[in-house]
């Protein structure tokens, strides 16, 4: 499940979210689901590392202290377009304006806190679309 036959390597996950008990907390479920996964913890991170490798699958909060996660979201689609089909929000924030940002990206939202369970089962439905996508 978590094998990307099609490259012969483990789907590789970059998360982005400012919040490092997260980032732990869910690197470590990917992980141990066999998931290749990064982490980064500001937008500036994010934008260097998406442009220098390749990730099949992108989690990102909504709300990070240098930039805003729609933000990042459109700078990773269009660097890796299979990402814009492969991509989760985490938030915690429930305004209407981030309720119109969520809509606008058509991407799943898990809102914080979620179950790694949930999250799991999000980003392993994701994982046969990422791979079409690239492929």
């Amino acid at each position: 499940m978590t094998w990307d036959a099609m490259r012969g390597r483990a789907i590789r996950v970059l998360i982005v979210d400012d919040e490092a008990p997260i980032c732990r907390a869910v690197s470590l479920a990917l992980q141990q689901s066999a998931y290749d996964v990064a982490t980064v913890r500001s937008g500036e991170a994010a934008y260097a590392l998406l442009k220098v490798e390749h990730f099949d699958i992108l989690i990102i909060d909504l709300r990070i202290p240098d930039d805003r996660g729609d933000v990042i979201f459109e700078f990773a689609a269009g660097v890796q377009p299979h990402l814009r089909y492969a991509s989760i929000f985490l938030t915690g924030d429930i305004s209407d304006q981030a309720a119109k940002l969520m809509a606008a990206c058509k991407i799943p939202v898990l809102m914080k806190p979620f179950e790694l369970d949930d999250l799991l089962n999000a980003v392993a439905s994701l994982a046969p679309r990422a791979q079409d996508a690239a492929g």
